[in-house]
């Protein structure tokens, strides 16, 4: 699939997809013979993946981390005890800073919802 169709199918601009290759996020498969950029489902699903950790103030560095750590598992034939612990180590700090922001942003939703329940009483108290 080339890169127009991936960028209106994925919600990216042609721009964020090109630098992503660029940083080496997400490289494409493979490219046609006048050298355009061509997709494969398992490459659009990583540009999906990437998206959902930009909005997570995840730096370009740790993405490509986290990434190249979730490859590796999957990749990983678990002979070399040593690597798969540093794997799943490096998975487990990723997965405690996930967890970290998934309970601040709880946070900030309950705070959000209780000023939504005073300034809807005070509107109410307000009309009457």
């Amino acid at each position: 699939m080339q890169i127009g169709e991936v960028a209106a199918r994925v919600g990216l601009s042609l721009r964020t997809i090109r630098h992503w290759d660029e940083m080496g996020l997400v490289v494409p498969s493979e490219r046609s013979a006048g050298g355009f950029r061509l997709y494969t489902e398992a490459d659009i699903e990583r540009l999906a993946l990437v998206k959902t950790l930009k909005p997570l103030d995840f730096s370009l560095e740790q993405m490509r981390d986290l990434l190249d750590t979730i490859d590796g598992l999957e990749s990983d034939p678990g002979s070399d005890a040593g690597r798969t612990g540093e794997l799943l180590g490096r998975l487990a700090m990723y997965r405690a800073a996930t967890d970290s922001r998934v309970e601040a942003l709880r946070a900030q939703v309950q705070g959000l919802e209780m000023l939504s329940r005073e300034l809807r009483r005070l509107a109410n108290a307000r009309n009457r």
